[in-house]
């Protein structure tokens, strides 16, 4: 009685070890055809990867401060130049 039992438990465990594979296979394929639908998706939606969008926001970035240092020269030279034109009024109103 003791081997039947033995033999009867030794193949449910093998049996349930199958199972087991089977299962795990079922879960790969399933994971695999998911990603695969929702990456077809993104493509047909047309999204931008988040790589591609991290390096157009420091382009946007970068162009804002030079943007912001171009306004700052040309502050600077505006003001420059127009103290002589002043000057230059100032001067040729006198002269009349």
């Amino acid at each position: 009685m003791t081997q039947t039992s033995n033999r009867f438990f030794d193949e449910m465990a093998r049996l349930m070890n199958d199972a087991a594979g089977v299962a795990q296979g079922v879960r790969r394929e399933f994971d695999t055809l998911l990603r695969t639908q929702a990456e077809r998706i993104l493509r047909e939606l047309d999204m931008v990867k988040r790589e591609e969008f991290e390096a157009v926001k420091d382009m946007a970035r970068l162009a804002r401060e030079e943007n912001e240092a171009l306004k700052a020269r040309v502050a600077a030279l505006e003001a420059k130049t127009e103290k002589p034109r002043k000057k230059s009024k100032d001067s040729s109103e006198k002269t009349r």
